[in-house]
């Protein structure tokens, strides 16, 4: 479509992306991704190349959310690592384009895959998928982060104290009405935060199967995507944000493996995953993971809740399925406290 996509000044991007994207030529048309909540992200075309663009939501936001600057600077950085990324091409942090901070990299094909158990295709095909995913995330905890000018990208210190704290504050902040599960888990977390053992990565912050783009015609993972969350941290807070997710039920909505087969499906189980990327990553076998993962159900109980206030609030991306969506935040929660008691 021409002219504005959901409130995008599509003329606006057209003149700012002559003067800041190597070869550009217009005419340029639009259309707006369905699904992610956080940052409105829409697929530009021109007769000559597709690029996606991805801005912060308008209205007023919660200190630190959408922040797409480091999105931008992150997948920047990652250029020419192990870890695929789209390329970058502009930022434009002059709100006066087209109302909120917003930046431009190239269109990457490949194939998504909303339900992680992967339906539509064979259990070798299942093995593969998943091989490449546990790569992918050992070579993200793999980045040299002083090589590649991320040494700055986090704050020093515990990681999990610190997201606690965080996530704590944007739940209070955004909190619609009391959850009492929540707010059991975050006495049994502050309570329960393991002491710092030392180890810092990049961490994605959100890494799942619906997050990585893959090959048209192979396992291989031509682009992880949604680099919002992102910091240097603690990677074994992505590895049990995964194993997480996997407890949740099956379907494009929760997209979990709870209640699966997965040996008959060609799916890890939680064991088999964590000791591939053990041996991927050089360490030594994790003994208890009820921490992980119960922290991993309360920071997304935490974004869930933050969806349905902007849901609430009409400032959504896409304000029916973010009440949908914010209606998993007691889920979420729930959920974490059977994590301590497994």
């Amino acid at each position: 479509m021409n002219g504005h996509a959901a409130d995008l000044d599509i003329a606006a991007i057209a003149r700012w992306m002559e003067g800041a994207v190597p070869g550009f030529r217009g005419p340029l048309m639009a259309k707006k991704f369905e699904g992610g909540q956080s940052n409105p992200t829409f697929r530009l075309d021109t007769p000559g190349r597709s690029y996606v663009l991805r801005r912060k939501p308008p209205g007023v936001l919660l200190k630190s959310a959408h922040a797409v600057e480091r999105e931008f600077r992150v997948q920047r950085a990652l250029a020419g690592t192990a870890v695929p990324v789209a390329e970058m091409l502009a930022l434009c942090e002059d709100e006066s384009v087209t109302g909120s901070t917003f930046f431009v990299m190239a269109y990457v094909p490949g194939r998504s895959f909303d339900d992680p158990s992967l339906p539509d295709l064979a259990p070798p095909e299942r093995r593969a998928i998943y091989d490449t995913m546990n790569a992918t995330l050992a070579a993200i905890h793999g980045v040299d982060i002083a090589a590649v000018g991320l040494s700055d990208y986090g704050k020093a210190g515990n990681y999990f104290r610190r997201q606690i704290d965080r996530w704590s504050a944007q739940y209070r902040a955004s909190e619609t009405e009391t959850i009492p599960a929540m707010e059991e888990l975050m006495v049994w977390l502050d309570a329960n935060v393991p002491p710092d053992d030392g180890r810092v990565t990049l961490v994605h912050g959100d890494f799942r199967m619906d997050n990585l783009l893959f090959d048209e015609a192979s396992p291989r993972c031509v682009a992880v995507l949604d680099w919002e969350l992102s910091t240097l941290g603690h990677p074994f807070a992505d590895l049990a944000g995964i194993l997480m997710q996997w407890r949740m039920p099956v379907g494009r909505e929760e997209r979990g493996l709870a209640g699966l087969d997965r040996a008959a499906w060609g799916l890890p189980s939680d064991e088999a995953f964590i000791a591939d990327y053990c041996r991927r990553t050089g360490i030594a076998p994790i003994e208890d993971f009820s921490f992980y993962v119960a922290f991993c159900f309360f920071r997304m109980a935490a974004i869930m809740q933050g969806v349905r206030k902007r849901g609430l609030d009409g400032i959504a991306s896409n304000p029916e399925r973010s009440l949908t969506m914010g209606a998993l935040a007691p889920l979420y929660a729930a959920l974490g406290i059977d994590a301590i008691a497994a």
